[in-house]
């Protein structure tokens, strides 16, 4: 059995309704209050939870213009990685006024880590959770020192060979890490549907006995709600107050009524899964009525015999079983009976085996 766990109170785990996890990522634009604003927008719309990124370029790169640090395809093209990473920081020193600041709006803000200095700052500020991002999840040591901090773990499987998130697992749980979230994730910007292959969701779970999840790049949210049905029970997605500004991740970003329809169509979803079973629902109970029975369809007197042409199976349901027509035919009634009357076993002469 997949075990839950909480975070800030809230249960997470298949038994529960998706955990939305809001990505703003970069998306703050180098803006403290438009990072304030997309706290409270994700508040808004539904989300449980809004997450960032700890980090300074100096942390991730080195500052060089070499062919190995340059990005040569896709969203960031033309930059070097620390050019790339100075743009989309969050300085440390807003680090206290964000937590604050989500503490304040009634939202769980966490972060991902990407230094032993960004976890320990982290720590200073009493973040409930800690994200290790799809390219750090072969950084084993930060992996490590993470799990040492006794909180709830979330790792993002993007690029990951099943060998290597084999070693993540173990790492995290062998220093300490007993509560562990992973999330499946293709490392593209954005990622195409074709090659999200989310019935890896359901396999991870399996394999770990974790949580599992998507951590989803894809444009729009089909992709999310089909990971719903499929069993995840974290979904993560970056979001934007609006992809007309410029911003890093702001193309593959859902804007704030995207987010909201989001969080309410992904708990439709998992409404809908409930579980395996053939008994009657109480919102079919009133058409039970509507369904086929035996009624008479012409007059029949007593004492005569019960044919095709006296009796039919039609709606509504308030006479005999239609599996009954056999027994019925051929049997004779024990009373004058008028058409559009339901039959009863009462009706018949000799009352057959039921």
């Amino acid at each position: 059995m997949i075990p839950s766990l909480y975070l800030n109170g809230r249960k997470i785990g298949p038994d529960q309704p998706p955990y939305i996890i809001a990505e703003m990522s970069a998306n703050h634009n180098g803006s403290l209050l438009r990072a304030f604003k997309t706290i409270e927008m994700a508040k808004k719309a539904g989300a449980d939870a809004i997450k960032m990124q700890s980090y300074t370029p100096d942390t991730l790169t080195l500052d060089f213009d070499t062919p190995d640090f340059q990005i040569k395809d896709g969203l960031w093209a033309g930059k070097t990685l620390y050019q790339l990473y100075k743009e989309a920081q969050t300085p440390f020193e807003w680090h206290k006024p964000l937590f604050d600041k989500a503490r304040e709006t009634g939202i769980t803000l966490f972060s991902s880590p990407f230094d032993f200095t960004s976890v320990d700052l982290l720590e200073d500020l009493n973040a409930p959770a800690y994200k290790i991002a799809s390219f750090e999840a072969i950084d084993l040591p930060l992996i490590a020192y993470v799990a040492k901090t006794g909180k709830p773990m979330i790792i993002s499987t993007g690029m990951a060979n099943l060998d290597e998130i084999t070693h993540a697992v173990d790492t995290a749980r062998s220093h300490g890490c007993k509560e562990l979230i992973l999330l499946h994730c293709i490392s593209a910007y954005p990622a195409p549907a074709s090659q999200c292959h989310l019935r890896t969701i359901a396999d991870l779970s399996r394999r770990f006995n974790v949580i599992s999840g998507l951590s989803d790049h894809t444009l729009g949210s089909t992709v999310s709600i089909a990971a719903v049905a499929l069993g995840a029970s974290v979904i993560e997605k970056h979001v934007t107050l609006s992809r007309n500004d410029p911003g890093p991740d702001a193309a593959f970003s859902l804007e704030p009524i995207e987010l909201a329809s989001l969080c309410k169509k992904t708990k439709i979803a998992w409404e809908a899964l409930g579980k395996a079973g053939y008994e009657i629902k109480d919102t079919e109970k009133s058409n039970l009525q509507f369904r086929r029975s035996l009624y008479a369809c012409k007059k029949i007197h007593k004492g005569e015999n019960f044919t095709a042409q006296n009796i039919r199976s039609v709606r509504p349901g308030f006479g005999l079983a239609p599996k009954h027509y056999e027994v019925v035919l051929g049997a004779k009634a024990s009373q004058n009976i008028e058409p559009g009357t339901a039959l009863t076993w009462g009706m018949l002469r000799k009352e057959k085996n039921k």
